[in-house]
């Protein structure tokens, strides 16, 4: 039996939520973890059409690539909102993940999946996408005891990196000190002074775990007044911008029209004065905090949605051009690549063209 917890498990497999942006509420926004999952729905976003179909039909659990619920809140009610979308779906007893920019950025995913739409060769990426919260832990120890340490830090929830458990690095040094008469140094002599062999061993600490690490480590510590820090970092992020070549340069206009037909949407096209495209950026939904990064990595083009006026204007001054077609159109790709993968997992509904998006073909 596979139960809601063991899709979530798979999920984070295909899209770690550890490298989703720190803002970005990714896995299981409500349900119960321990209840059976025997059908998966699948979707882009989830509107009052996909939850019309679920009340009529339901499913064990809802996947969808877009969060539901963004933002903390003391209320479901009922209504034209997503507070009251969620509403419906827990009374109809269908849970809901989400996977959004863990998915963006993972190896396969929606940003990888935009440029194989867009034919690019010798794709790379871009644009650093923060995850929550870390800081990295430092302390020193007689090195027979740095195992004994590490492991106490590991099992308080530090030294994880993806995957990954009881991840450390390690170096050899000395350590010096004057003790007090009245100390009783694990090494050294009390009243002298000391220069003595000790390991330093460095682990990452989520920022949930930190109070906890920090009280096991004191615990677990053999010397009487242990030496640690807590240093603020930023480490491990995933790029969610890809760019590369075509296999033949390209105008603009020709690129804007195969977007078009490739994608879909509403093409807005900002020009800048090279039309000839070799080097194309792409960057799934909102891409317009990265538009110096995509000019940084040598793009003459970015392909990306809900670009504004003052956005088009810094890319212009970049000597980078932009095609927005808009927001949804650009994760299409990618929607299509999580269906495929979600549908591996059980028996699955393919609700990702329910409702496109909120955008209209102009009249």
């Amino acid at each position: 039996m596979f139960t809601i917890a063991d899709v979530v498990s798979s999920l984070d497999g295909i899209a770690p939520f550890w490298k989703a942006a720190v803002w970005d509420p990714v896995g299981l926004q409500f349900g119960d973890p321990a209840a059976e999952c025997t059908t998966i729905g699948v979707c882009h976003e989830v509107t009052e059409p996909v939850v019309d179909r679920l009340v009529a039909s339901p499913v064990d659990l809802l996947v969808s690539y877009h969060p539901l619920l963004f933002q903390p809140t003391s209320r479901l009610v009922a209504g034209p909102s997503s507070f009251g979308r969620a509403f419906r779906l827990i009374r109809a007893g269908v849970s809901v993940a989400a996977v959004h920019t863990a998915f963006d950025v993972a190896p396969g995913g929606a940003a990888d999946a935009l440029s194989i739409s867009l034919d690019l060769r010798e794709v790379s990426g871009f644009g650093p996408l923060w995850g929550p919260e870390a800081v990295k832990l430092v302390t020193f120890a007689p090195a027979e005891k740095i195992d004994e340490i590490s492991d106490v830090i590991a099992a308080a929830g530090g030294g994880r990196i993806g995957s990954y458990r009881s991840c450390s690095f390690r170096s050899e040094g000395r350590g010096t000190f004057l003790a007090d008469e009245n100390m009783n140094p694990v090494t050294g002599i009390a009243g002298r002074f000391n220069n003595e062999a000790e390991t330093r061993l460095e682990m990452i600490v989520p920022g949930g775990q930190i109070d906890a690490v920090v009280a096991a480590l004191i615990e677990s510590h053999p010397y009487e007044e242990p030496a640690f820090d807590l240093i603020e970092m930023r480490g491990n992020a995933g790029l969610v911008g890809r760019v590369g070549r075509r296999a033949e340069p390209i105008i603009l206009e020709e690129l804007a029209a195969e977007v078009r037909v490739t994608l879909g949407g509403v093409i807005r096209v900002a020009k800048a004065r090279n039309n000839l495209v070799k080097r194309v950026a792409v960057v799934p939904g909102s891409g317009r905090s990265f538009i110096r990064q995509a000019a940084l990595a040598g793009a003459d083009v970015l392909v990306t949605g809900d670009i504004g006026h003052h956005d088009a204007r810094k890319a212009i001054d970049l000597g980078m051009s932009v095609i927005d077609p808009g927001h949804a159109p650009t994760e299409r790709p990618g929607i299509e690549k999580l269906y495929a993968a979600v549908s591996t997992l059980a028996e699955t509904v393919d609700l990702t063209s329910v409702d496109a998006g909120p955008w209209e073909e102009p009249l």
